[in-house]
């Protein structure tokens, strides 16, 4: 995985926010909180801003703008439009994470998460040597 990433996280609710930290600071990550969709945007508005993130955490349910707002306007930033998004929601069906995949999502972890799901969608979304798909199909 990765070391020392940079990595922007933006939900609504507080603890999660406190507790996706907790865990991303603890495999070694730097963290960048933002408590809406709007003020997500504002930490990418400018190539100076976006170029200090190496992945998104995104909750899906926000409100005022959410978390597929946020995917949109971060797909029309030239300078920003590359940066891996996980998507960090309760919405948990099959269409919702298809939906979320069509939006733009890289990786997709429903809530309550896990630390290995973080770390699972670490590894995905960095691409590690060996995927992490292929350490699954090997047990």
């Amino acid at each position: 995985m990765k070391e020392e990433s940079t990595l922007l996280v933006i939900d609504d609710d507080e603890d999660t926010r406190i507790l996706i930290e907790a865990v991303l600071n603890s495999l070694g990550h730097q963290v960048i909180l933002a408590e809406s969709g709007e003020k997500g945007i504002e930490e990418l508005d400018s190539e100076e801003k976006s170029s200090r993130f190496d992945a998104i955490f995104l909750d899906l349910m926000m409100p005022g703008i959410s978390g597929f707002g946020v995917i949109e306007a971060l797909k029309a930033m030239d300078h920003a439009r590359d940066i891996p998004v996980v998507m960090l929601t309760a919405k948990d069906s099959a269409n919702d994470m298809i939906t979320g995949y069509k939006f733009g999502a890289d990786y997709y972890i429903t809530k309550p998460f896990t630390r290995e799901q973080i770390t699972f969608g670490l590894n995905i979304i960095f691409d590690d040597e060996k995927s992490e798909l292929d350490k699954l199909s090997e047990k």
